[in-house]
């Protein structure tokens, strides 16, 4: 059984989806592993690194996706990828369908089997495999929001923490979530006066508690969150749906309201985001503005840190990739995705039809039990 692990492609992504040390368990396994030369070098992992750890390199993406009856990525196949999926090959990435409806048309011609990182919830009802970029995520938003907020950067001018006499930015979190919470962390971290917003009151009960004396919690609804959002110097949006689109919270009319040079961090870009204004953009050219308002909407943020997102996203994917290549090798693919929730709940296209729930939805398209 081979196992294929490409190179990113996508504009300025540089992790890669398995580490030296994946590799080794893999073919330690009996299992072939091609890794395209040069997938590691941007999180810093050298190709000696991988043929020393038993991985045979290859030159060409077309040689991975030829030969692989499981491909391991990180970021969603690109037209050029897509194009060299086929039938019966298995695809293990992040792939937000709910967002992009020509990346589904295509792997679903592909007649690929898409099992989805983010779709993936295992027996507590937690979202492993997004945890960890949505940690990150949550991080760099406050990260990129202060330095956007900078005058330079076409922001209001404001120090997130302010200085002594002066007072420090306000941040509003949309979503509770572990995108939010991180976020929250690092805003009050740096001295900003945080407010954050969710639908579900257990969750701001729990975030009470252990946030400090800087950050409020509020209950999210359409009229606190045009308070909140015209009063805010950097709004995160930090909402999820695991599967589907995410709810849009602040429409279009309300930028004319927010403050001149505000900043907004749409974390959900993958997904469609919660800013009605948003669209992808790239750690090239990552902010747009509207109504002087500043939005930063990179989908693949994590891919900024690359070093950081490769092992925090590897460590939590390998267990997961070990058990689907064995249940490959042996030809029990077919029962992982019926009897083991997880692998259920991840399996988002197989032969060319939609096998979640939710991305259905998101598409309007049919939707066919795994069953």
């Amino acid at each position: 059984m081979i196992i294929g692990v490409p190179r990113e492609i996508k504009s300025h992504e540089y992790r890669v989806s398995t580490l030296p040390a994946g590799v080794e368990e893999l073919t330690k396994r009996g299992y072939t592993v091609l890794v395209e030369h040069g997938a590691g070098v941007g999180s810093g992992y050298e190709d000696e690194m991988y043929t020393q750890a038993g991985a045979t390199l290859v030159d060409e993406p077309a040689e991975v996706f030829a030969k692989a009856d499981l491909v391991i990525k990180v970021k969603e196949p690109q037209p050029s990828e897509t194009a060299m999926m086929r039938d019966g090959q298995v695809v293990f990435t992040y792939f937000h369908f709910a967002a992009d409806l020509e990346l589904s048309k295509q792997c679903l011609a592909s007649g690929a089997t898409c099992v989805a990182y983010e779709t993936l919830v295992d027996k507590n009802g937690r979202l492993p495999l997004l945890t960890p970029m949505s940690e990150v995520a949550g991080r760099m938003a406050i990260q990129e929001g202060a330095k956007y907020l900078e005058k330079p950067m076409e922001g209001r001018g404001i120090l997130l923490g302010g200085v002594p006499g002066v007072e420090p930015a306000r941040v509003l979190i949309l979503g509770g979530g572990v995108v939010g919470t991180q976020a929250a962390i690092v805003a009050a971290g740096m001295g900003a006066a945080v407010t954050i917003m969710d639908v579900n009151l257990d969750r701001l009960r729990y975030l009470d508690e252990v946030m400090p004396a800087n950050v409020n919690t509020v209950y999210s609804d359409l009229h606190a969150i045009r308070e909140h959002a015209t009063t805010s110097d950097l709004v995160v949006g930090a909402v999820l749906i695991p599967g589907g689109r995410c709810p849009i919270l602040i429409p279009r009319t309300l930028l004319a309201d927010m403050l001149p040079g505000s900043v907004i961090i749409d974390v959900g870009v993958d997904q469609g985001g919660c800013v009605e204004t948003t669209k992808p953009t790239t750690h090239e050219n990552p902010i747009f503005i509207i109504d002087d308002v500043v939005h930063y909407c990179v989908a693949n943020m994590p891919g900024g840190v690359p070093r950081t997102s490769t092992q925090a996203l590897a460590h939590a994917t390998q267990p997961y990739a070990i058990k689907l290549a064995n249940a490959i090798a042996s030809r029990g693919q077919d029962d992982l995705f019926r009897t083991d929730p997880a692998f259920k709940s991840a399996l988002n296209m197989r032969a060319g039809k939609v096998t979640h729930e939710e991305v259905a939805n998101a598409l309007q398209a049919d939707y066919a039990a795994v069953e």
